[in-house]
Formats: structure tokens, C-alpha cells, sequence
């Protein structure tokens, strides 16, 4: 199959800017893999559709607030730095904007959200292939514990804002966000909420946390067309040994396994074994890019957002609509048919996908 496949046309308006005003009042597409139908729902219904004994995997992930602004010591130009990754304490590979003026032993002077100064500050230590720089900060024990003052919520760039938003702070979050490292949010979770969770857990649904950290390359477009020529962006999970001993227990009872969330997929399918399918507890990096055909090991339901146009996301949902088949693509693109139809919502602030 080739990038051009998994294009489609989407309406401007349908880009959402905001997240629902209730979480869990986001609308909810079911889309049933047997015979391509789709219904209409609320994302409160979500009970309806699971059952005692299925396991909800989920990535618990927290999202940092990763852009910081800043001045050049010497110059007084100014810097945007998006926090990609920590080497270490206070060691970061970042992006960097205007990077021509950011070369070697360049200093950079943090603001706050509020435009003052701070003690806070950087030096460029590296350039990468890519572009990126390494910088090492100062005035400080931890940047991490510095974010909230100096950070702002990396949003995608397809939302538009004159200016920041306090409340990205709490929704671009999920609620049972944990272990920071993220630059995006694992969007699937973002329409959950306390009560919901109870009304689950009251049902019998059972719950176990991946962690996988999202990069900038899931927003990334597949720009070759043949999809074997392309590269995939690399990600850092943790699959815990409590975790694994639930999954594979749900498996060896027939039990569900849900993934909520393009990343909580990965994260699974990277860990199940070739052979039976069993999960290992592993740290470590994934590059797995799932697109038609494909067979999962692990997965039985997933959970998601609307994806865009070529992106690896559309890809891997379109696998899970038919495992082991091409045709994933078409009754994927039918449904977003009808949920441009339907004016649902797109994209990380939008509305959700169950496919069952």
C-alpha cells in the first residue's frame, strides 16, 4: 500500500480547537470489525460496549510542558526550545527555533510564562544530524521541576491559539497521567473521567498502565509514498512485571485486552512474544509501524481519536480494522466518512473511535 492511500479530506471547521466541555461528553463511533457497521453514541456510553473481565491498557504518560522561550546571553535574540528527550539530569535533547543562531556554546536565558527572568539557563553543547541540540541547564537541580513556571503545553500545531491557554494545563492531560516524559498527549484518554473510571471498575473492568513516551514524530505525515521506505520515529515505553502478569493472565483466560490509545498498541504489540503472544516486562525503544496488513498478537479492541491524513496513526488503525488484510483501509475511510457526515470532531481535541 502506498502513503497516497490514507489521504482524505477533512473540513476545516471539523479540526477541533478545544476539548468538549465534559470530558466524558465527547461523542463516541463504534466500528465493528465483522461486518464494517458503524453506530452512534456518547462517549459516556463506553460502559455498554465492555464487560466484566476485559482489560483496559492505557498509557500513563504525563505530558510536560515542554516549549520554553528564552534569550540569547550575548545578542538578546529570542529562542523557542521544545524539550525532545533527557540524556539526564538537566541534559536534554531539544528543538530549537531559530537554530541557525544556536550553535555551540550559545547561552540561553529562560523566561517565565509571564515573560520575566529567571535563573534558569542553558547552554548548547551539540548539534545532531537532525538538527536537534543538546543543551545543558543551569540555576537550577532540576529543569523538570522548573516546567511549571517556565513551560507552556506543547500543542499540536493544528491548534490555533492567539494566546496560551491555562486551561491546556489540565485538559491536555489525562487523568491518570503519571510518569513524565511526553511532548503529546495519548489523546484516547483524554475523555475519561473520575466517574466513569468508577462506573468501569464497578462493572468488573479491570486496568493495568504501559507507559510510552510521544514524541514529535506522531504528528509526523508519511511523506514516502512506498510505506517500506519509510522511517519510523523511535519511542521510549516501560512495561511494568505487574503489568505483564495481567495481560498475560487475561489472555490465557480469554479475557479482552483494550488498548486506549494508538501508543498503548504499540507498546503491547512490541512486547508480545512472536510465538504465543505472551507479554514481558521490558524498558527500552520501539520504532514498530503498523499499517496494513498486519496481525496483532495482543490486542482485541482499540479505543482511539480521528487520526490525520497520512499519518502513521491512520496506518496502524487501519491494520487493526482487518488484522492480517488490506481492506482495514476502506472501512476505516468509510467511517470517517460518516463522521464528517455526522460533524464529529478531529484530532486530539476531538471526539473518539471504538473498534470492536
Amino acid at each position: 500500500m502506498r502513503s497516497s492511500d490514507f489521504d482524505y479530506p477533512l473540513p476545516t471547521q471539523l479540526i477541533a480547537q478545544k476539548p468538549a466541555q465534559e470530558r466524558d461528553d465527547s461523542r463516541l463511533l463504534v466500528l465493528r470489525r465483522s461486518d464494517g457497521a458503524v453506530t452512534h453514541h456518547r462517549f459516556k456510553d463506553l460502559p455498554q460496549f465492555l464487560r466484566a473481565g476485559d482489560l483496559l491498557a492505557w498509557n500513563d504518560s504525563k505530558v510536560l510542558a515542554a516549549r520554553l522561550t528564552g534569550n540569547n546571553h550575548r545578542g538578546g535574540g529570542e529562542f523557542e526550545v521544545l524539550l525532545l528527550e533527557e540524556n539526564s539530569r538537566n541534559d536534554w535533547w531539544v528543538m530549537l527555533r531559530p537554530g541557525k543562531r544556536a550553535r555551540a556554546q550559545t547561552r540561553i536565558d529562560f523566561r517565565t510564562r509571564s515573560g520575566e527572568s529567571s535563573r534558569v539557563s542553558a547552554t548548547v553543547v551539540e548539534v545532531n544530524a537532525e538538527g536537534h541540540r543538546r543543551l545543558v541547564f543551569a540555576g537550577c537541580e532540576n529543569v523538570l521541576d522548573e516546567l511549571p513556571q517556565l513551560g507552556q503545553m506543547p500543542l499540536p500545531p493544528y491548534i490555533k491559539r492567539d494566546a496560551p491557554d491555562e486551561t491546556d494545563f489540565d485538559r491536555y492531560q489525562t487523568i491518570y497521567a503519571h510518569a513524565p516524559g511526553s511532548v503529546a498527549a495519548p489523546t484516547a484518554g483524554l475523555h475519561f473521567t473520575p466517574a466513569l473510571l468508577g462506573t468501569l471498575r464497578r462493572a468488573g473492568v479491570q486496568i493495568c498502565n504501559v507507559t510510552l513516551h510521544v514524541g514529535l514524530g506522531t504528528f509526523a505525515p508519511v511523506k514516502s509514498e512506498e510505506l517500506t521506505e519509510h522511517v519510523m520515529h523511535e519511542e521510549r515505553f516501560i512495561v511494568s512485571e505487574e503489568t505483564a502478569i495481567r495481560l498475560n493472565m487475561a489472555k490465557a483466560e480469554g479475557r479482552r485486552i483494550i488498548a486506549v490509545g494508538t501508543t498503548s498498541l504499540r507498546v503491547l504489540e512490541s512486547v508480545a512474544n512472536e510465538n504465543d503472544g505472551r507479554a514481558c516486562a521490558v524498558s527500552g525503544r520501539t520504532r514498530l509501524f503498523i499499517h496494513p496488513p498486519h496481525r496483532f498478537r495482543m490486542v482485541d479492541a482499540l479505543l482511539t481519536n480521528f487520526h490525520l491524513p497520512r499519518s502513521t496513526l491512520l496506518m496502524l488503525v487501519s491494520a487493526f480494522a482487518a488484522p492480517g488484510e488490506t481492506r482495514g483501509r476502506d472501512l476505516v475511510l468509510a467511517a470517517y466518512r460518516e463522521a464528517i457526515a455526522q460533524s464529529y470532531r478531529f484530532f486530539s481535541y476531538g471526539d473518539a473511535m471504538l473498534i470492536l
